[in-house]
């Protein structure tokens, strides 16, 4: 694939296709070390790169003694752990079929952009972690050839989602060969006009992500679009898009000859897998309630969404356009079958899919406790007879995969002052007690100069915006270009959706107006975030947050960075000074991007919502209580800023140390970075989920 790769650094090649080098620092330097601009330029891509590098490059990185020790280094560790075949999960467990793990949006990479938000990261978390504990996992998903959307900011503020077609050839992702030597292509059974998608692999360490793509010329233009982008807002093509995730994923894994024991749905999307496992068993010469029943003891369910606006329902004419043929097939009359996606409290309003997933699935959880809360209220129209504490819904808090989102410096830091093998252990919370002997000096210096490298990525943002596109002055203004590393630096970078209240802090303009511009003790705001392409009031949300940050009476220091992604995502929580949540309540059923901050030593000031009511500790940041009013909830912000954050943060010694606001970074790392790991939760799903399914197989 890469012919012009001198044979003593071929596995060059076989790394970059494998996003092993996406968490591991040493194996990306690898690839920086050939050409650090041109590490850059592919944005941090080594498909790309290697594809644009000169052949002298390359053979001149063979004959370098230097590059060449730093290469075998790397090389040996990655083919050791590719090659191992136990670890933490197998090692209790051997010799199982794989668990499928379904989800309509993988966050992996900015390479590959296959991710809305949370729900997508959660996901490339989820199936990153299963690789480094060797739990036995095959993904399926979609491969969005057009992305979700790419996000460019008019002159007036205005969102413009700009389509982009991804390279396929010049991204970490390959073409499943089939029999004949081309691309795999596979038919998904009983929809009609006939539906074909392409295989592409994507190899997350030791797990494989199969992703399905229906942009091929055998398939009608509707067809074709099916797998464009994410989330499509006509109802009909969404729902097909969920039968070609949930229907068209188990053919593929079929195709295979992948049989897996246990399925996890992430989210309602991929349901109808539900139903080809069942269909399978009674080709199998199963009834439907045996086959319901074994197929609901090893499925586990997990959902994200705390609103009912955010579960897909379906009308009845559209399911028996699709699913007329099936029906028959599970030997379910019309009725029968559409009864098993009915929400009680709403009986005419269509097929809820995640109504459905919740009756078929033998285990189901929110991803925090007080999300867990809000879903078994939510859902109890579905087991009348119990209490709220009865219904069989738990919860598994979510986290983030630590080698993923922990900054290198910092990681070289914990290096220095934590025990030998911290990394290795980091799921344990006393690895982290020893936080407290990095001398604050040391934990600051690093912490500034991620702040120093953030404003430049910032501006360096702008700066090709001005000279690629010629925007005007609002753009370069509101980009952050007068952005200061001095100055208290909040980060707000979430999707915009009314919900998570992007606007409450300009409640009262002009109080903010005094906070930002205090002269001594001065305040800048960083806001990143994508409205969904249909959501006008996010739209509108984000255009108000514009405006201000071209206000010159905020002095420059509110900024709206575009198109945010997976690597601005990475900087920002990197190198803020506090993190900054405020959805209405109950309406967060998580976040994660806390999390990153807080394992970062960047502090979270947040309702105490999702997450943050486990993780607050009344040392590690700030909470309050939201009402949901919006003036009372600015009004308790912007006493905590200027009453506690804003004097912590400028208190400092005779050596510039604010060594009482390291104190809460440390706090913050100590008090979260193990429990709040996807090291953490993937093994709470395998103690309680995935080995108990995996004995009813």
């Amino acid at each position: 694939m890469f012919e012009k790769i001198p044979e003593r650094i071929k596995g060059l090649g076989e790394l970059a296709y494998n996003l092993w080098w996406s968490w591991h620092p040493e194996a990306r330097m690898l690839f920086k070390m050939l050409n650090r601009q041109a590490w850059k330029e592919s944005t941090h891509n080594p498909v790309k790169m290697l594809k644009e590098l000169p052949r002298e490059t390359l053979e001149r990185a063979a004959r370098d003694p230097e590059y060449l020790r730093h290469y075998d280094a790397v090389m040996a560790r990655f083919r050791k752990e590719m090659e191992e075949r136990q670890g933490w999960f197998t090692l209790d467990d051997p010799c199982h079929l794989p668990i499928a793990y379904f989800s309509a949006e993988y966050g992996l990479h900015h390479s590959l952009p296959f991710y809305a938000g949370g729900l997508g990261f959660l996901a490339g978390d989820h199936v990153k972690e299963c690789s480094d504990l060797g739990v036995p996992l095959v993904a399926v998903g979609f491969m969005y050839p057009e992305g979700y959307v790419r996000q460019r900011i008019r002159p007036d503020g205005w969102q413009e989602d700009v389509e982009e077609s991804l390279d396929r050839d010049a991204a970490p992702i390959s073409r499943v060969a089939g029999d004949g030597g081309g691309q795999l292509i596979v038919q998904v059974p009983f929809i009609e006009p006939a539906v074909h998608v392409a295989v592409w692999k994507v190899q997350v360490g030791r797990v494989e992500l199969y992703l399905m793509d229906t942009d091929l010329e055998v398939n009608d233009p509707w067809n074709r679009a099916i797998s464009a982008r994410l989330y499509i807002g006509d109802l009909e093509q969404r729902l097909r898009q969920e039968i070609v995730l949930g229907i068209g994923g188990s053919e593929v894994l079929n195709s295979l000859g992948i049989k897996h024991s246990v399925l996890h749905l992430n989210e309602g999307h991929p349901a109808f897998a539900i139903l080809e496992r069942i269909r399978e068993r009674m080709e199998g010469g199963m009834g439907f309630d045996e086959a319901a029943r074994e197929v609901r003891a090893t499925t586990v369910f997990t959902t994200h969404t705390p609103v009912p606006a955010g579960h897909d329902v379906f009308p009845f004419h559209l399911m028996d356009k699709y699913f007329g043929r099936y029906y028959p097939l599970l030997g379910l009359g019309r009725d029968d079958f559409l009864r098993l996606g009915l929400h009680p409290s709403a009986p005419s309003a269509g097929f809820n899919m995640t109504a459905f997933a919740l009756r078929m699935s033998g285990y189901r959880n929110g991803v925090s406790k007080r999300h867990g809360e809000v879903t078994r209220r939510m859902w109890q129209p579905l087991w009348p007879d119990k209490g709220e504490e009865e219904i069989p819904i738990g919860h598994i808090t979510n986290g983030i995969h630590l080698p993923t989102w922990i900054e290198p410096k910092m990681q070289l830091l914990f290096n220095r002052h934590l025990d030998p093998g911290w990394l290795e252990d980091h799921d344990n919370p006393a690895v982290w007690e020893l936080i407290d002997e990095i001398p604050d000096e040391e934990l600051w210096q690093v912490h500034y100069w991620r702040k120093v490298k953030l404003i430049n990525f910032i501006r360096n943002r702008v700066r090709e915006r001005w000279v690629g596109d010629r925007v005007g002055t609002e753009n370069i203004i509101a980009g952050g270009t007068l952005l200061e590393p001095s100055a208290l630096t909040i980060g707000f970078a979430r999707r915009f959706a009314e919900y998570k209240r992007a606007y409450l802090i300009f409640e009262d303009v002009e109080r903010l107006k005094g906070i930002v511009n205090d002269r001594w003790m001065p305040v800048q705001i960083i806001f990143a975030g994508k409205a969904h392409p249909a959501d006008d009031a996010g739209k509108r949300i984000l255009q108000q947050v514009f405006h201000h940050a071209h206000d010159p009476d905020f002095g420059g220091r509110i900024a709206f960075v575009e198109n945010y992604d997976e690597q601005l995502a990475q900087y920002m929580t990197h190198g803020v000074d506090l993190w900054l949540n405020n959805p209405r309540p109950p309406m967060e059923a998580s976040g994660t991007s806390g999390m990153k901050a807080s394992l970062n030593g960047v502090p979270h000031l947040s309702i105490l919502d999702g997450w943050w009511v486990e993780g607050f500790n009344g040392k590690n940041g700030w909470a309050f209580e939201g009402t949901g009013d919006d003036r009372g909830d600015a009004g308790r912000i912007y006493d905590l800023l200027e009453r506690e954050i804003i004097p912590l943060y400028y208190r400092v010694d005779e050596r510039g140390i604010p060594r009482d606001w390291v104190r809460v970074m440390k706090e913050a790392i100590k008090s979260n970075a193990a429990r709040f790991s996807a090291r953490r939760m993937v093994k709470e799903y395998c103690e309680r989920f995935y080995r108990k399914a995996l004995g009813k197989v």
